[in-house]
């Protein structure tokens, strides 16, 4: 499954940028990678909005956590594969949104990989 994301600039007339960078993500499986924040923090690609994007990669029989603050928002994609997030079943191409919830309890029982956006 190929995936475009587009995220709106926080302000307008930005001056156009491209970045494109490894994840990383096949090195530390069973763990979220942040891959594109605001700051660029931890060799993530910069934009121009509050948003931390983490991508997941998860093993067969594995469960990842995060926690997100409950002032926050959060929207997960399931990118390949199936997970179980904090109960809900979900499929490969399946979106959900969430709100106040402070911890993220994601299973996979055959394997998957997932994006978790942490929004203002």
């Amino acid at each position: 499954m190929d995936l475009q994301i587009w995220i709106l600039p926080e302000q307008e007339n930005l001056e156009p940028s491209y970045e494109q960078k490894a994840t990383g993500l096949a090195e530390h499986p069973n763990a979220f990678c942040l891959i594109a924040s605001r700051d660029g923090r931890q060799g993530s690609v910069i934009v121009h909005q509050d948003v931390n994007l983490y991508a997941g990669l998860i093993e067969p029989g594995h469960t990842i956590c995060q926690h997100l603050d409950e002032k926050r928002y959060g929207w997960l994609q399931v990118a390949r594969g199936d997970v179980t997030l904090n109960g809900l079943f979900l499929r490969e191409g399946d979106g959900v949104a969430i709100a106040e919830e402070s911890e993220l309890n994601l299973f996979s029982e055959k394997g998957a990989e997932v994006l978790l956006f942490d929004l203002a």
